[in-house]
């Protein structure tokens, strides 16, 4: 048995013709934070969904701490800490009471309970707020209010789906700080977003899944180095913006990513010093006025963009085989 806390081996689950999940498989360590990304669809909230017991997988197996979540689901609810992109707001219900409420459904009782709201209220900067209608929240107190209710029995993993979803700038920030302290703490965290600058300051590990499948697990720089050897460069011409754009389109070994206000962002084949030294000085040759010409640290987008267009995901990961038909069996069908 692996001692990686999160396992996922072999993870299929569809919806009539629609294949979900596909043959899933990854490890998240013990104290690791991980983030989880992928389009719209791609199966990223099904997969959370199996891993925190709201969904039956129809073939493949989940262990939390050893614990396999279709035949042991009350062992596995006790050491994780679930955080849906949305939660119910009720009316005349305040942030205290909601706390309290979800203390006594965890077995919380007396002076323990109490004391336990209160470290949680404290924890998430909401003591202020604790007499406040939980349906008068801004988004970022109603997001910190669901991670409260989300530690309220101090689980040992923490699958959060979209947890910075619609918050302003102030609140990620807060909110980024927050999952700081809770690594700092031990916990180990499954994370769920579409933000992938944040993910990439927050996380140890990134996993990608595409149409169900696995794309990449590993580290945002590992992640980048994928990419092989491009380049991507910034050019800028204070007096003909456009002129570099006419450059690009006009000469090989290089490629237009995007215009910009100032010049344009272009790939370069081939990302050797030699290269770009020779791009910068065949530029002011033809005559283009360059004011700033700079290398551009790949960004995380554009390298799972490259990623999945350059059909580069086999180098990077093995996929797991596919589960031959007659395997696949409804699992849990004896409990």
């Amino acid at each position: 048995m692996s001692d990686a806390l999160v396992q996922v081996r072999n993870l299929f689950r569809s919806f009539g013709d629609v294949r979900a999940v596909q043959g899933l498989s990854f490890e998240i360590p013990r104290g690791q934070v991980c983030g989880f990304i992928g389009a719209n669809g791609a199966g990223k909230t099904t997969t959370m969904r199996m891993m925190v017991t709201l969904d039956l997988p129809d073939a493949g197996e989940i262990f939390i701490d050893g614990n396999d979540v279709v035949q042991q689901p009350m062992e596995v609810r006790k050491r994780i800490g679930w955080m849906p992109d949305s939660y119910g707001a009720y009316d005349y219900m305040t942030v205290f009471e909601y706390l309290d409420f979800y203390a006594r459904a965890f077995g919380y009782k007396g002076a323990s309970r109490r004391d336990r709201v209160k470290e949680v209220m404290d924890f998430t900067d909401l003591t202020e707020l604790a007499e406040r209608p939980m349906n008068k929240l801004s988004k970022g107190m109603g997001q910190r209010l669901c991670l409260g209710r989300t530690l309220l029995h101090d689980p040992d993993v923490l699958i959060l789906d979209e947890p910075a979803a619609g918050l302003d700038p102030k609140a990620r920030v807060e909110f980024k700080h927050l999952v700081r302290l809770l690594a700092e703490q031990g916990k180990t965290m499954f994370i769920s977003s579409h933000i992938l600058s944040e993910l990439e300051e927050m996380c140890d590990s990134l996993l990608f899944i595409d149409q169900g499948k696995l794309v990449h697990h590993g580290s945002a720089e590992h992640l980048k180095r994928s990419n092989g050897s491009t380049a991507v460069v910034v050019v800028e011409s204070a007096s003909d913006p456009a002129a570099v754009v006419r450059w690009v389109e006009m000469n090989p070994g290089v490629e237009l990513i995007e215009a910009t206000k100032r010049g344009a962002r272009i790939k370069l084949e081939e990302g050797t010093d030699e290269q770009i030294a020779w791009i910068l000085k065949k530029l002011i040759t033809d005559g283009i006025s360059v004011t700033e010409f700079r290398r551009e640290q790949l960004k995380l987008e554009d390298a799972f963009v490259n990623m999945l267009k350059n059909g580069s995901a086999a180098r990077i990961a093995a996929q797991p085989p596919p589960l031959p038909p007659d395997a696949i069996s409804k699992i849990g069908s004896d409990t």
